[in-house]
């Protein structure tokens, strides 16, 4: 069973982030050099960018392993998005994939690598504070 990401993971006080406005006049405006590095997401990992790479990762975070029908029916993705999204993080070292045959049929399992949850931990983290900056 899967653990929700959006608790499990990303620990996101959704109450705590600015509502949006339709009055332009007074949105809060960020000017000088002092609010262009308060707002400053460099430390975000652009593999992660993604939300269905955001949810794949949170989901193996939280599992020792996923298949992939569980992954694409949890992420509500296809085949093909699915597969190309998995590449990408198979091919930086972020997953790890296990083919394997139950009962005459394949089966393709994938984990996080040590290196994936680290990176994964620290985008959350840059997020985290990023949140932070612009809420106050």
């Amino acid at each position: 069973m899967f653990i929700s990401w959006t608790t499990k993971i990303l620990r996101l006080n959704h109450q705590s982030l600015p509502k949006p406005t339709t009055d332009l006049k007074n949105a809060p405006t960020l000017t000088g050099t002092d609010a262009i590095t308060k707002v400053s997401i460099g430390g975000l990992n652009k593999l992660f960018n993604h939300r269905s790479r955001m949810g794949i990762m949170a989901i193996l975070m939280v599992n020792d392993w996923a298949d992939f029908v569980a992954l694409r029916d949890t992420l509500k993705l296809t085949d093909g998005s699915l597969a190309s999204h998995l590449k990408a993080l198979v091919k930086e070292k972020q997953i790890e994939v296990e083919k394997k045959f139950v009962n005459d049929k394949p089966k393709t399992s994938y984990r996080a690598t040590a290196e994936g949850q680290a990176a994964f931990e620290a985008h959350l983290a840059e997020l985290e504070e990023f949140i932070k900056l612009v809420d106050n």
